[in-house]
């Protein structure tokens, strides 16, 4: 009895693990409304569930083609969903709790702390403010291209409804889109503009509101954090590395590149390179891509974005630390070194422990749904490192899985929104201190 007291005990991970599941089961209910659906008719319960997790992990993973399948209605309850599972629902709440002026107490401020992968609670209330200011702004102006770009092709309004849906989906790196076909952005892989725009977006999405805030603050500060220093290399260099092999591997590819002037396969390589860090949207189809790019795509995916942004993954700071900890053993010292800052034996504990889960985890989901899908091994391990990721990018598997394999990806998705981290905090009871320590032991490694 006292285990069931102290594991139910209330805690930030827990009310975040909570609100989200909370926000897929709201979703899910009106997903599953006649009025939602095209046809009139309830959506199957699973694919209800599916979409809804896949719109509030802001993964991009559809079942349904959203464009098709769903009324406007369903359309904006998704596009909802996206809003707060990108930026966080403990965000919003706060916002309108501002707005109302209300006090914030210390309660949801630890929670606000654990949202925003945040050190402390210094400045947190500041920083909410600024991330509605860099939401609003962010999305605002991308919409208003989009608007401006579609107005050409399609009616005003419907050009303001397409630049607001896509502007937020993108933004919040869900990858959600109404062209219809699961199309993604393939029709505009020669247009500059929209490539552009999309790409910027998803870097936003991608490096987080802290770094964002970091950069904003440069012309006055004159200094970035340590955490924004290893974002942005780490986003710069996986981006030109993974933009490099895409273009090297898909040059003569006539299914992708191949076709495509030299101007556009430098486009749409950096494009498929940015979209891994989380976005979910393409301008080149993702199964005719060759087998060497789509391994590629599946590192590029299990390492994911950055912590406090709308991506998944095992993070870029962990990746980094992971690289910063190899370097150092290879060279034969004892101290992890990243911008001159020795980082603390934990930090590096627990970037091994991330990986380690994360591998265990992708392994053991492209495992389980080898069992219940017959379908090629790169097409099931690709679409597990998407849903782990939160990126949505698929090779067509997503509208062939079984109600099985639905269940396993719904999972992924909802694990690799809010993080390995806050899901183990939200399952362990509270540790106690240890009163001894074990004698050292020494094993033969390597």
């Amino acid at each position: 009895m006292s285990y069931l007291k102290q594991y139910a005990k209330i805690t930030p991970p827990r009310v975040l693990a909570g609100g989200f599941a909370l926000i897929i089961a709201i979703g899910t209910f009106l997903l599953s409304l006649p009025i939602a659906s095209t046809n009139g008719q309830r959506l199957p319960f699973i694919d209800a569930l599916f979409t809804a997790t896949s719109a509030t992990c802001v993964t991009g993973l559809a079942v349904l083609d959203t464009g098709v399948h769903l009324t406007r209605f369903g359309q904006i309850v998704l596009l909802i969903m996206v809003q707060m599972g990108g930026i966080g629902f403990m965000t919003m709440a706060t916002w309108f709790a501002i707005a109302l002026k209300k006090r914030v107490s210390l309660q949801e401020r630890l929670i606000l702390k654990e949202s925003l992968n945040q050190i402390n609670m210094d400045g947190i209330i500041r920083l909410i403010v600024r991330v509605f200011i860099y939401s609003v702004t962010i999305e605002g102006t991308a919409a208003l291209y989009f608007i401006m770009r579609w107005s050409k092709e399609m009616p005003l309004g419907k050009a303001v409804y397409f630049g607001i849906f896509h502007s937020v989906s993108i933004f919040n790196n869900a990858g959600f889109e109404l062209f219809g076909g699961f199309r993604s952005l393939t029709p505009f892989v020669n247009d500059f503009g929209i490539n552009i725009v999309s790409i910027l977006l998803i870097v936003l999405g991608g490096i987080g509101f802290i770094v964002i805030s970091d950069l904003l603050e440069y012309p006055k500060t004159r200094k970035l954090s340590l955490h924004s220093k290893v974002v942005l290399s780490a986003t710069g260099i996986l981006t030109l590395v993974a933009a490099v092999g895409i273009f090297i591997f898909e040059f003569t590819n006539p299914r992708t590149l191949g076709a495509l002037s030299w101007d556009s396969k430098i486009l749409a390589s950096v494009f498929q390179s940015v979209t891994l860090r989380s976005a979910g949207v393409n301008t080149v189809d993702i199964a005719e891509l060759r087998g060497a790019t789509q391994f590629l795509m599946i590192i590029m995916m299990f390492i994911g974005a950055a912590p406090g942004s709308t991506g998944g993954g095992i993070k870029l700071t962990t990746f980094a630390i992971l690289v910063a900890a190899l370097v150092t053993m290879i060279r034969g010292k004892e101290d992890v070194v990243l911008f001159r800052y020795r980082m603390s034996g934990s930090d590096v504990y627990k970037a091994i422990t991330l990986a380690l889960i994360g591998v265990f985890m992708l392994v053991s989901t492209t495992m389980l749904l080898s069992v219940f899908q017959n379908n090629d091994f790169m097409m099931i391990m690709f679409e597990s490192a998407s849903a782990f990721g939160t990126v949505g990018l698929s090779m067509g598997l997503t509208g062939e899985l079984t109600f099985a394999s639905k269940l396993i990806i719904i999972f992924m998705m909802y694990v690799g929104r809010i993080g390995l981290v806050t899901l183990a905090f939200a399952l362990q009871p509270k540790p106690k201190k240890e009163l001894y320590r074990h004698p050292e032991g020494k094993i033969i490694i390597g």
